[in-house]
């Protein structure tokens, strides 16, 4: 079993107002039979909450029910329709019903009806969008479903755009998103679970997988990692992927984030685990391997020899995107004999203005493009692209007509940012992006011997990484032969095998 992260709650003091609240919703209070008794708990409870409506229904003069809901979480018209009105109905023909159970089956026929007693059960449903119906001379209160929240509507997942494959992409609803999952796998192998975290936010999370295909000791491994987990709010499921982390200094991440369903449920046929965070499209997948960061979902929507050959695109400019800046920059400064005489009389030329060392410049035009990528992202979709083109074309070409920089370098590091948009999982990129600084430093500082020794470093991190028991660099370290059927190539789909998540002989998985 990994390491087991457990997050501290935040030790700050609340008001006392939001603690009387914090401590409502902890403890197991009782409604009572007096409706008039639980109206002034609910009112205390929600203190100064100017969202929340009370509507009354009145029998000769006395208050009989009492709906109490949030104003803009629940949809009104139904409430009006479904709820109300009949009740208002059957007090005016003297029919209402004088017990719950009447309510419940003869009144209300709209939405999910629950059931209890406990004040702690209604807040919490009440602040998920349920209308709480309290009734005179009864201590039960039925709470309805009726969530009227607005939606984005399901569209093309922004992040992961395809050529040829299925346009849906998961929305900022986890009930939206699990029947995004269940239209793709009518089965009732497919086993989701849900749990709250968050003690203020109350952010549901869903832990889905295939039963009988997902190894057993992963599943559980899910849910002591997340159990324990203790945060003020989860808004994100970025906020998940930080306490679940094998290592979380390592550039690699660990768990695959996607907000494709066709990707995911692709990752549950494999034998894995979904992780879906209610408020975000992004859903985490573990365990993740290094190659699952060079995989795209399209490769598997296309003829295999051409995903095969775009599978080895990715593999030769992965490098290009960790060594090219410092290969250029050892040989540049100390193996000049291994250029061919002209190139290194055209670089020499090239460089005679520039004071800088090759280092030096090749590290100040690294961070003017991540800058201009990073500003091409935050500013608006209309203006980004057009500063990011023309900002990299007329700073590239002023800074070597000043004699700041030479030409060379600005075509390496193009080709470098061009190498990291070929690896198709964000936060994979991200990653990579980040390796080749500290390999410039080596490069500057020993030449080839300083690349040599961190291409030594990477490989030992990455192959003693792990994710949820999972070796990263799995199959290849480990060497497995049939599984690198489809990590290599792209194998048919007609000869597509289930990989492997059993431990072997030695305890490991596969």
């Amino acid at each position: 079993m990994g390491w087991l992260k457990i997050g501290k709650f935040n030790t700050h003091k609340y008001p006392p107002s939001m603690q009387n609240r914090l401590l409502e919703e902890d403890n197991h209070t009782q409604f009572t039979a007096d409706i008039e008794q639980n109206e002034k708990l609910l009112q205390e409870t929600f203190q100064d909450c100017a969202d929340l409506a009370y509507r009354r229904i009145d029998v000769n003069q006395n208050m009989h029910w009492l709906i109490v809901y949030i104003d803009n979480l629940i949809d009104k018209k139904t409430l009006e329709e479904n709820v109300i009105k009949p009740l208002l109905t059957s007090v005016t023909s003297d029919t209402y019903p004088k017990e719950f159970g009447d309510l419940k089956s003869e009144m209300i026929s709209i939405g999910t009806t629950s059931s209890t007693t406990k004040v702690s059960e209604v807040i919490s449903n009440i602040l998920e969008g349920h209308a709480a119906i309290l009734t005179m001379d009864s201590s039960i209160v039925t709470t309805v479903s009726i969530l009227g929240t607005s939606k984005r509507s399901i569209d093309e997942a922004s992040s992961e755009p395809v050529i040829r494959g299925p346009r849906d992409g998961f929305i900022e609803d986890i009930s939206t998103n699990v029947s995004l999952i269940r239209s793709r796998l009518k089965t009732s192998k497919l086993k989701i679970e849900y749990i709250t975290l968050g003690e203020l936010s109350k952010t549901r999370i869903a832990i889905t997988y295939l039963k009988g295909i997902a190894l057993e000791t992963v599943v559980d491994e899910v849910k002591a990692r997340l159990k324990p987990i203790k945060l003020d709010g989860v808004l994100d499921s970025g906020y998940i992927e930080e306490f679940i982390e094998d290592q979380p200094y390592s550039p690699f991440p660990q768990v695959h984030s996607t907000e494709r369903p066709d990707v995911v449920v692709a990752e549950l046929l494999e034998g894995k685990v979904a992780i879906l965070v209610d408020t975000t499209p992004f859903v985490i997948v573990v365990p993740m391997t290094f190659w699952t960061g060079l995989q795209a979902s399209e490769d598997y929507y296309i003829r295999w020899p051409i995903a095969t050959f775009v599978r080895w695109i990715r593999f030769l400019f992965i490098i290009f995107a960790i060594f090219a800046p410092a290969m250029y920059v050892a040989i540049t400064t100390y193996h000049q004999e291994m250029i061919p005489t002209n190139l290194v009389l055209s670089i020499a030329s090239s460089r005679d203005a520039v004071p800088f060392p090759a280092m030096i410049e090749a590290l100040l035009i690294e961070i003017i493009f991540e800058a201009l990528r990073e500003a091409g992202i935050r500013l608006p979709k209309q203006i980004g692209q057009a500063i990011s083109i023309v900002g990299g074309l007329v700073i590239g070409q002023a800074a070597v007509q000043a004699g700041f920089i030479s030409a060379p370098v600005v075509i390496i590091v193009s080709i470098t940012g061009i190498s990291a948009f070929t690896i198709p999982r964000y936060s994979f990129a991200n990653g990579i992006r980040l390796l080749r600084f500290p390999m410039l430093f080596l490069a500057g500082t020993l030449g080839l011997y300083g690349i040599v020794l961190g291409l030594l470093a990477i490989m030992l991190h990455v192959t003693n990484l792990r994710s949820f028991g999972s070796l990263y660099f799995s199959p290849v370290a480990p060497f497995k032969l049939a599984a690198l059927k489809d990590v290599l190539i792209r194998i048919p789909i007609w000869a597509k095998f289930r990989p492997s998540l059993r431990p072997n002989q030695e305890g490991e998985q596969n």
